[in-house]
C-alpha cells in the first residue's frame, strides 16, 4: 500500500509530495495540471526574484520527481473514501489505497465534502494547524482551507505542514526536515563540481 496519496499538482500538492517522499514515504500524486499557477508570475515568493508560474511548476515537478514522487500526470481523481483504516482514491485508470490522504485541489472542495470533512461557517474545509481535517489522517491545503488567502507560498507551506505531520505520526515523534550543505552533497553530488 502507498503511504500517502496526494490529490493536486500545484504548490501545495507538490510541496507535500516532495517533503513526504524525500523523507522515506511512498507517495502517489495525481496532477491534472488545473492549477492557477499557469496564470501567475511570481514576484512575491520568498527566494525567487521573478519566475513565470508554468516555469515554477516545471521546476517543482522535477524536484518532486527527483525525490521519488510517483506523479500520475493527467490522471484525474473521480472519488475518495475511507477504506481499511486508510483511504481509497478512484480514477479512470483504477483505484489506489494509502494510509494518508492530502487534498490539494485549490478552491475545489468537492472531494473534501465527499470524504465527510467538516466545514467552517465560511464554507472552507476546517483544519487544525497541521492541516489535518476532521477525518483522521486526511489533510486539506491551500485555497480549500482559506476564504481568500490564495497565495502560492502559503499553499506550499500548507503542503509542507501536512507532510511533516504525516512524518511525525509515522516516526512517533515531532519530525523536522532541516537540511545542511552536506545533505545536498550526499543527494546531488559535490555541488562545487557542477
Amino acid at each position: 500500500m502507498t503511504n500517502v496519496l496526494v490529490v493536486g499538482g500545484g504548490p501545495a500538492g507538490l510541496s507535500a509530495g516532495l517533503f513526504a517522499a524525500k523523507n522515506g514515504l511512498d507517495v502517489t500524486l495525481f496532477d491534472t495540471d488545473g492549477t492557477w499557477m499557469h496564470k501567475a508570475h511570481l514576484f512575491n515568493y520568498l527566494g525567487i526574484g521573478s519566475v513565470g508560474g508554468s516555469e515554477f511548476l516545471a521546476t517543482a515537478r522535477q524536484q518532486a520527481d527527483d525525490f521519488g514522487v510517483d506523479r500520475k500526470q493527467g490522471e484525474e481523481v473521480t472519488g475518495v473514501a475511507t477504506a481499511d483504516g486508510g483511504f481509497a482514491v478512484e480514477t479512470d485508470a483504477g483505484e489506489y489505497e494509502a494510509d494518508y490522504l492530502i487534498l490539494a485541489t485549490g478552491a475545489n472542495r468537492d472531494l473534501a465534502e465527499e470524504l465527510g470533512c467538516a466545514f467552517t461557517d465560511e464554507d472552507v474545509v476546517d483544519v487544525d494547524v497541521t492541516m489535518e481535517t476532521s477525518v483522521a489522517d486526511a489533510y486539506a491545503t491551500g485555497a480549500m482551507v482559506r476564504a481568500e488567502e490564495w497565495q502560492a507560498v502559503i499553499s506550499a507551506g500548507d503542503g509542507a505542514s501536512a507532510a511533516l505531520n504525516v512524518l511525525s505520526k509515522e516516526k512517533g515523534e515531532h519530525y523536522h526536515d532541516f537540511d545542511v550543505p552536506a545533505d545536498a552533497e550526499r543527494v546531488f553530488g559535490d555541488v562545487a563540481d557542477e
